[in-house]
This record gives C-alpha cells, structure tokens and sequence, in this order.
C-alpha cells in the first residue's frame, strides 16, 4: 500500500494544581463555549452547545484537562477548557474525582457532559495522545491537532484512534481541528475519526485527516448499526488508505470536502448506509465512492461532484465502486439548514479554512472564506490570548480580509533572498497551503512584486496546512524605500496605512528553526 506517510491575570485568580512540576489550570474570565456556529447533525437533537456558560479554566498538560474535570461540581456542570501547548503521556495522569472517569493514557471524556475543549494562543497539541468520547453528550473539540496515536508499539493511546467515540454518545461538534498519523495499520495506527456503538448527531467540520491507512468509521461491524446522523463538511482528506469515511448503517450527509490521493476507496457505503454526497471535490484518488470489500452493500445520493483523476475499479463480488460514471441509488432527506459551495472552488476554500490555527475561518456559501462572527469572546487565534508581558508585540490576527488578493494578479510575482531545497518563492501565491517557501536559514526574505504600482494596506501571511509556530519575529519592508511598515512575530494578518508600492518584503528576522510561508497575501 502507498502511503507518504491581556488580558491581565487578576490576583484573584484561581489556581488549581495539576500535579507538582506537571501543569495548572488557571480560572480565567469567562469566554465562549466555541467560536463559529454549530453546524450539521449537531444541530439537532437539541443542539450542541458544549460548555457555554461555564466556567472556563487554562490547561497546558493533560492532567490539568482531567483535574479540570474533576473539579466541576458535577459530571454536567459546562465547563470550557482552553488549552495550550503539548499534550502527551509525559504530563498526563489519571485524576479522580465524583464529577469525573479519568485515564493516564488518553485524553477521557467518559461518562460527562457539557464540556469545550477548545486550542488557544500558540496552538494545542496532543502528540501520540488520543481523544476519547464515552458514554457521553453535548461535547465540543476545536482548534486542536491530534497526531501520531498508536495502537502498537510504544507508547500507545486510545486503540490507535485520534478521536474516537463510543457507547451511547450523543451530540458532539469536532472542528477545524487537525488529525494526523504516519502511515497504517502494520506502522501501528489505526483510525483518525472513529464513531461506534451508538454514536449520533456529530458533526466534523473544518477538519483536515491526513497521511492514515484509516480516515474514520462509523459502525465497528456490520451489526453495529446504531451509528447515525453525522455530518462532514469542508474537510481536507489527503494521502489516506480508506475510510472517508467507511458508513455501516445509518445516515451520514457529506458535502464540500476535499479529497486527495485516497490510495485504495474513499467514501466506503456498507450495510444498508446512506450517504448524501454533494459538491465534494476529488482528485487523484482511486474508487472513492461505492461498496468496498463486503457484499453487505450500501447506498447514496450524489449531486455536484467533480471527480478530477479518479480511477474506478471493475465491480466484483465484494466490490462495487459508484463510477465511472456515479449516479444515485436512494434519497436521503436533511433536516437542517446548510448552504452549499460549488464543487470547483472547494480546493482552495478548504485549504484556506480547514485544519487547527487557522483562525476558525469558514465559508460563506459563497466560495469565500471569512473570519468568524459567533460568540461574543475573540477567536481563539494567537492574538485570542494576549501576553501577560505590556513590552511584547502581539501577533497579528489571521482573519480574512475583505476583497482582491493582489498577490495573484497576472502581473504580480514573488522573488527572496534564498529559498531551501523543494521549495519556491512562487509557492506564496499559488493559492495553496500545501506548498510553500523556506529560506536556506533560519531568516531570509520573501517578496510580492508588480509590474506597476500598487497600494497596499493589509498582508496576511499564512504557514502550512498543519504547521504553526515556525515563524518568529519578522518585518514588512516597502522594498523601494526600505521602510519598515510594520514589525511583530508569529504568522497571520498585518493591517498599516495604505501604501504605494511596486514590491513589498516580507523579511523574517528570528525563527526557532526553518521558518515556511505558505502563502502571502496582499490587500488594498
């Protein structure tokens, strides 16, 4: 198989100790439950909210997530719980409480209810430490990146699964979040996204799964028909196996992701399954929709799609892939409201929002990504969670502007002061956060230029799909004068007066390794 592979703290505050010399979880004023609007299946059945209302608490171990738990008054109290840095078996312990079920090696959210666990500030990562839902309802995941869970070798976490559900949970919104692993089932992983044993109303929206032999289930058997009611919009599913995802029974409604290189079956509809399909975009990839590898087959409706270099098996008697030519074989009726972009423009809408630290953008149906509007706290970008510190710079907010990117008007070009080996100064405006410029060092130069003069009052600097952080203090620089517009660290948007210029430099001045941007973009 192929696979490649501030505010300011008040002295009033709370503290809890996790453990001595492991983490905290600091009280901080009070924010919302999750940034953006609820969407899909998770909108029903009376909604997911998560911990809206609660208190919300700071942790930056895993212990500190399940002592946040266990010190809520009971197992529904809502509770949101930012979280910051590197989460992994090293800080994470089992905690005990009358509100909580704990474990040592994953992330539980067992038996509870009610909670936000939402990424802030430099971003949340949970490395090699699964996510595990049971027994449980009205949860929300955010703006975090879940890699490298092992079901074997060393260490393992959560049956080998990033996010996993099961046993009756109800109600769970997992968004713009970024699941990973570094290849199969024989390299030890097993799935990014799993549901089973009565799991219903989910969403997973803004999500990128990436680099997997499994992308995710929702059924552990064909009698394990419970599973029902999800939703998976705006996705990017790249260089995966199968299971995008593989359905047993129930409903799922599948629309506006974007798939690349699925190496062996995509959307994999078993055991009478419905799956509503529309307006995805698939490209390079092999039967990505049909029944694969059982003769308990399944069904769909398909409208909208693009199949860009999809390739389609011959059926068999345990194979019966859509195409060539997919047409539907049931109705599936939805119950909520949603907007569809064309199919054409799902690539770079889902490059630009999907994914942690991003900063929650979303489409607006109308195939342009925006900054979100819900809530009444700040996203929870970099700039979401000022520094303590009055003398340090914040980091730009990477909201969307409005209007024309003027980096990619025919006459505009990109140049720098050196570039490290498979990298381009032209992969800053090709639209892609795939691809990007890196210079030789640990600082270099990066350019926007034109034929003519052009004015420009706004720059958003974007890192790769599945980085941040790599990029530390920097100046923007009117390549013709050499003054300085503006200056600050960290990836994102960067707003000066307006200013007519025929070249605009981007020049990085300290990183803590090699510094990527993906792309950089300019505004009037």
């Amino acid at each position: 198989m192929r696979r490649a592979v501030t505010w300011r703290i008040c002295a009033a505050l709370a503290t809890t100790t996790a453990a001595a010399g492991i983490g905290v979880a600091l009280s901080v004023p009070q924010a919302s439950a999750a940034t953006g609007g609820v969407t899909g299946y998770a909108t029903q059945n009376g909604g997911t909210t998560g911990g809206a209302g609660g208190q919300t608490v700071r942790a930056t171990t895993g212990t500190a997530i399940h002592t946040a738990l266990c010190n809520r008054a009971s197992s529904s109290t809502p509770i949101i719980i930012q979280v910051e840095g590197t989460i992994n078996h090293g800080n994470t312990t089992k905690v005990s409480g009358a509100s909580c079920n704990t474990a040592a090696d994953k992330i539980e959210l067992k038996e509870i209810s009610n909670v936000t666990i939402i990424g802030v500030g430099g971003g949340a990562v949970f490395d090699q430490l699964g996510i595990h839902i049971r027994d449980s309802s009205n949860i929300i995941i955010q703006n975090v990146t879940v890699k490298n869970v092992k079901k074997s070798g060393s260490p393992t976490s959560n049956g080998g699964d990033a996010i996993g559900m099961e046993s009756t949970v109800r109600n769970v919104w997992v968004d713009h979040v970024s699941l990973e692993a570094s290849g199969g089932e024989a390299e030890g992983f097993d799935g990014l996204f799993d549901m089973k044993d009565s799991t219903q109303y989910v969403t997973l929206s803004y999500s990128t799964l990436r680099n997997s032999g499994r992308g995710g289930l929702i059924g552990s058997s064909e009698t394990d028909l419970g599973n029902s009611f999800i939703t998976f919009h705006h996705n990017l599913y790249e260089n995966l196996d199968s299971r995008t995802p593989l359905l047993r029974g129930g409903t799922a409604h599948i629309y506006n992701n974007y798939y690349v290189s699925l190496n062996e079956s995509g959307i994999n509809s078993r055991a009478g399954a419905k799956a509503k399909v529309d307006n995805n975009y698939f490209k390079n990839s092999k039967d990505v929709l049909g029944t694969f590898y059982t003769d308990a087959r399944g069904y769909w409706q398909v409208s909208g799609n693009i199949f860009d270099n999809v390739t389609w098996s011959a059926t068999g008697t345990e194979n019966y892939p859509a195409g060539p030519n997919p047409t539907s074989n049931t109705t599936v009726s939805i119950p909520y409201a949603y907007t569809l972009d064309a199919a054409s423009c799902v690539p770079n809408v889902v490059s630009v929002t999907a994914g942690a630290n991003k900063g929650l953008q979303v489409s607006n149906g109308s195939c342009v990504p925006v900054s979100p509007t819900a809530g009444p706290s700040a996203s929870p970008s970099r700039s979401a969670v000022p520094s303590a510190s009055p003398s340090r710079s914040p980091s730009p907010s990477p909201s969307q502007p409005s209007g024309t990117n003027l980096s990619l008007a025919s006459n505009a070009g990109a140049d720098g002061s050196s570039k490290a080996a498979d990298t381009s100064y032209g992969n800053v405006r090709d639209g892609s956060l795939s691809t990007y410029w890196s210079p030789s060092g640990a600082t270099g130069d990066i350019s926007i230029k034109w034929g003519s003069a052009v004015t420009v009052s706004r720059v958003v600097i974007r890192e790769p799909s599945g980085t941040s952080g790599s990029i530390g203090s920097w100046q923007l620089i009117n390549y013709s004068t050499g003054a300085v517009l503006a200056s600050g660290s960290g990836a994102g948007t960067i707003a000066f007066s307006a200013t007519s210029l025929t070249k605009i430099t981007f020049r990085i001045t300290g990183s803590g390794g090699a510094p990527k941007v993906a792309e950089f973009e300019t505004y009037a």
